[in-house]
């Protein structure tokens, strides 16, 4: 069994139950004297900081063009809701408790304080990225404050010193952490001078980034700065043996992998995720999947050869209609690792041999999409389906019973294949467009794209905007349904794309070898056996959801989010940002 900090405060609370025994006071009732001068009480307190990590969420890209969600509605962000607000001084509070009593404890070594105040400072970092993330410069807080005064008398940063004070927390981390914890150790699954060192630079990247630099995007000298820092951690990482996983389908389902830089430990029974509920089909699942992609979306990975299907250049040029009857064909690799589709061979839940439908009339209920009026029965999920699903990180071995309680597949917080790209990044707007195109072309030959003869893999960008447009459709398909889609749209300042636009899925109707419709019954035995293939069918778009609405306008105001007014109302020393109707500026310009 999976070895993880998070067992460790279970087991120590489970101490109570055992108090005769063990002669081990309660620890509800425990002195705060006795919890930071025993370092066993020390690594609980510690290992409950570790919530601050997310894990798996099948929602994560629910906010971009990757699945069918609209989530952008009217009025979807404002001062008085809590969507896409960070403000959590609670978690700091506890943050700096550690940092400050760790200091003084009398029962820890130099070893075990510098260790844990490494661990602390960087979770500070990370805690405070978030905000400064969602809303520009934070009351930047390191030193513990009466409950009764906690954030509310502070008033905001710059967010220039803000991302200052994170790299110097940063910087002090990993000063103080081990460089590596080998994937073999106990201590797996605890941050380490890598993960610090790698996170640094994408803190870097987001400083020089056009979200934080409107008027100077492309130009600023923080770029250097920021390229300074992907390069030292890609050359750290990769002389460490990290690397990217040779099948893109194994980086997180085989754990500890050389491309996992840090990982969110999941641990059967101790520690489950939802990811599996939430993307199957409903057949397969505890109910209908709550995320599906969008056809749009998935027009967007390449063919084969590295290039689009409707791309002149292409090997495996198509016509629109010729692409649509035969989309699954000359992809991307990444496209059949990380898509179900109708007709596909989907061995899941042990089932040999078996084949996904979700063709109307065919398909289980909870499976179908379509409105092909032969079949006698209406879908119910034309507006949350699109005939896809999610494949990449499905476990496929775990039954349908299984799945809400023994999803344990460690949750990839990074990977080394985002350092690449971060470096490659930052390498593009400093002039070195080589490093970039070197850095895309690995990514692309682990992928399986074809080289091609001039070696490129399908690349065609020579040019800095080129490349950085490159660069962006690359982090687009090799990061999908990771939740990176969103946020890289709104650093750049494009999330434009998503303004106005539509969402599809694709309906499928069985045919017979002349193109003629198969009769129902017919394409039912056959499915029954899982011997009908997705040659057998013609595909349609239809809009999703059926009732025409899209993606309403994202407004400029989202490349900074408000302070919540509940914030406002308890501090008046905080500044509602200017974007909001403030005098508070959150860029750095």
């Amino acid at each position: 069994m999976k070895k993880s900090i998070y067992i460790l405060l279970a087991s120590l609370l489970a101490l109570q139950a055992c108090k005769s025994e063990l002669e081990i006071d309660d620890l509800q009732s425990l002195d705060e004297e006795q919890v930071w001068n025993d370092p066993n009480l020390v690594n609980a307190y510690l290992a409950n900081l570790y919530a601050i990590f997310e894990n798996w969420d099948s929602g994560a890209d629910e906010f971009s063009e990757q699945l069918v969600n609209l989530t952008f509605t009217s009025n979807f962000v404002t001062i008085a809701n809590q969507n896409f607000k960070s403000w959590d001084y609670i978690q700091i509070r506890k943050i700096n408790t550690a940092i400050e009593k760790v200091a003084t404890s009398t029962a820890l070594s130099d070893q075990e304080k510098n260790n844990v105040t490494g661990q602390a400072l960087f979770m500070r970092a990370y805690a405070y990225f978030d905000m400064v993330k969602h809303h520009g410069g934070v009351p930047y807080i390191t030193a513990t404050q009466d409950l009764e005064s906690d954030e509310l008398s502070v008033p905001r940063n710059s967010t220039k010193e803000s991302f200052e004070m994170i790299v110097k927390d940063l910087d002090q981390a990993i000063s103080l952490l081990p460089k590596t914890i080998d994937k073999s150790s106990d201590d797996y699954g605890r941050i380490d001078g890598n993960f610090a060192t790698a996170f640094k630079a994408k803190v870097l990247l987001y400083k020089a980034s056009p979200q934080f630099n409107p008027s100077n995007p492309y130009g600023n000298a923080y770029w250097t700065e920021a390229n300074m820092a992907n390069k030292a951690a890609y050359e750290q990482l990769k002389a460490e043996g990290y690397a990217l996983t040779p099948d893109y389908a194994n980086i997180t389902l085989n754990e500890k992998g050389p491309e996992v830089v840090f990982a969110v430990i999941n641990s059967y029974p101790n520690k489950v995720a939802d990811w599996d509920n939430g993307i199957r089909p409903g057949s397969e699942s505890r109910g209908a999947a709550n995320a599906v992609p969008n056809w749009d979306f998935l027009k967007a990975f390449p063919m084969k050869d590295g290039r689009l299907y409707n791309d002149p250049k292409s090997v495996y040029h198509k016509s629109e209609e010729a692409f649509l009857q035969n989309y699954w064909k000359d992809r991307d690799p990444r496209f059949e690792k990380s898509v179900v589709w109708n007709g596909k061979l989907y061995e899941v839940s042990g089932k040999a041999g078996k084949r996904q439908y979700t063709a109307l009339g065919l398909a289980d209920a909870l499976d179908d999409f379509g409105i092909n009026p032969k079949a006698s029965v209406s879908s119910t999920n034309l507006s949350r389906y699109s005939g896809f699903f999610i494949l990449k990180n499905s476990k496929l071995s775990l039954k349908q019973t299984e799945v809400q309680t023994q999803y344990d597949v460690d949750f990839v917080l990074m990977r080394f294949a985002e350092v690449m790209l971060n470096y490659a990044e930052t390498a593009n707007e400093t002039g070195d467009g080589a490093t970039a195109i070197d850095m895309l072309k690995q990514i692309r030959e682990r992928a399986g794209i074809e080289p091609g003869a001039d070696g490129l893999y399908g690349i065609d960008a020579s040019s800095r905007t080129a490349i950085r447009e490159a660069i962006l459709a690359e982090r687009n398909i090799e990061f999908c349904f990771e939740g990176h889609r969103f946020w890289d749209l709104r650093r750049l300042r494009k999330l434009e794309l998503l303004d106005g636009s539509t969402k599809h899925g694709v309906e499928s109707i069985a045919i017979n070898a002349n193109g003629t419709d198969m009769s129902l019954s017919s394409a039912k035995s056959l499915a029954d056996d899982y011997k009908l293939v997705e040659d057998q069918f013609r595909y349609s778009i239809l809009q999703v959801p059926n009732t025409g609405e899209k993606i309403s306008r994202v407004p400029e105001t989202y490349y900074f989010f408000p302070i919540q007014q509940s914030v406002l109302d308890k501090s008046p020393s905080v500044k509602q940002n200017n974007n909001w109707g403030g005098d508070f500026n959150p860029a750095m310009d």
